[in-house]
């Protein structure tokens, strides 16, 4: 299938790695002309490697999703480098792990600006520029945890709840602008942030990581943890211009173990 993206512009936050380096290399062999961010001087290398694997050229820029500035010079470089942007896709990595005895409220307030208000500060900045696209399209990554809590991560539970009631609303409210908004809630994916919530786990539980992954495993209908691509291969597909009636979705790409019906 065409995607459609050859030519588009789009931008990836917290690329660096995992998901977000996944989807953005997704992006770049489709064709797209991709901007990506992070904190980390990782951003750099990662771009060099998309690069070189797709022939695409890939803007790099060391920013924080967490400032309102480095978020306006992220999406001004894109424009100025690219012509424009079509593509945004929210990613910030998760809050800490914990119960909520665990977490005391200065860990709940940056959590909320590092998972809510990034998302909020990344689409207020990227708006002007998504309405002169001719096929703009917003994609927040949340998780399964806002259908389903997860044990020992309150933090994730509660806020990223309050990202799916933004992408719902801007679903609604930005139809008129002909900008599609929806989410993509990844279940276990073995990605970085796995690995710190593994190791979370084993320092309350004890187990062996070969254990903990086995359990895991075994709550997943299709008998397994999910790779970074499967996710990049979902989110693309929902950002491009293929999925061109899809507005408004909280799409699960966990292999079925979220098993409510809606």
């Amino acid at each position: 299938m065409d995607l459609q993206l050859r030519g588009k512009v789009a931008l990836v936050t917290a690329a660096s790695k995992g998901l977000g380096k996944a989807t953005a290399r997704q992006f770049a062999r489709e064709g797209a002309k991709v901007a990506i961010c992070a904190r980390s001087e990782l951003i750099d290398k990662t771009a060099a490697e998309i690069a070189s694997e797709t022939g695409t050229e890939v803007l790099s820029l060391r920013a924080d999703v967490t400032s309102q500035e480095d978020i306006e010079r992220v999406i001004n470089a894109t424009v100025e480098k690219f012509g424009g942007l079509d593509v945004l896709v929210t990613n910030a990595g998760g809050p800490p792990a914990g119960t909520f005895d665990d977490i005391d409220l200065a860990t709940w307030e940056t959590s909320i600006n590092l998972t809510l208000l990034s998302a909020v500060r990344l689409v207020k900045y990227a708006l002007p520029h998504l309405r002169q696209s001719t096929a703009p399209a917003i994609l927040t990554i949340t998780s399964t945890s806002t259908k389903q809590p997860a044990k020992n991560l309150v933090l994730s539970n509660s806020i990223r709840l309050a990202v799916i009631g933004l992408t719902k609303t801007l679903s609604k409210e930005l139809g008129s602008d002909k900008i599609r908004v929806n989410s993509i809630l990844p279940g276990w994916t073995y990605t970085e942030r796995v690995e710190e919530l593994l190791n979370a786990r084993i320092s309350k539980s004890g187990e062996t990581k070969e254990a903990e992954i086995a359990r895991i495993n075994g709550t997943v209908p299709l008998g397994r943890i999910g790779t970074p691509e499967e996710f990049a291969n979902v989110a693309v597909f929902l950002s491009s211009p293929a999925a061109s009636f899809v507005n408004g979705v909280m799409l699960q790409v966990d292999g079925g173990i979220i098993q409510s019906t809606f």
